[in-house]
């Protein structure tokens, strides 16, 4: 099973505590995939929503396709319809309605042809827990160059 990684939502584990992951297929138009295939695509700003026992994902945004001739107006950023089972949704929508907790994507990539969605149940981060994220992060790279430099 070939998975390629077409975005990433670097800041999302970086300013969530992330908790639980699921995949989740994505409901989009012929020119959506082929723009997503060029790499014409960003969910940094995205975030899932819940309404009437079904999963959107709102502010991803996809841009238009480069090789269409397509006079209709398109919105980059229009809400997306998530495919979920059934007892995946009602999973996430229970740790939801957790206080603080969030749903939002944490990558988006190609799985045997088909465009999934990879959303974290997150936690906002405190802004010290943003700074002992990045002290933990220099801690590692001084760690792996000094280990690297003794072994030359």
């Amino acid at each position: 099973m070939s998975e390629t990684t077409i975005a990433t939502n670097r800041q999302a584990r970086f300013n969530y505590f992330i908790s639980d992951t699921a995949e989740a297929g994505v409901v989009l138009t012929g020119n959506e995939v082929k723009s997503i295939r060029e790499g014409n695509v960003s969910i940094k700003d995205g975030y899932v929503r819940f309404t009437n026992g079904e999963a959107f994902v709102v502010g991803m945004h996809i841009g238009p396709y480069s090789h269409s001739e397509n006079t209709v107006p398109y919105d980059p950023t229009q809400t997306r319809k998530l495919l979920l089972h059934k007892n995946e949704l009602l999973r996430l929508m229970g740790k939801i309605n957790e206080k603080g907790c969030t749903c939002i994507p944490l990558s988006l990539y190609f799985k045997r042809g088909l465009v999934k969605l990879s959303i974290g149940i997150g936690k906002g981060k405190k802004l010290h827990d943003k700074r002992e994220t990045l002290k933990k992060k220099v801690h590692d790279r001084e760690m792996r160059q000094s280990l690297k430099n003794r072994t030359k």
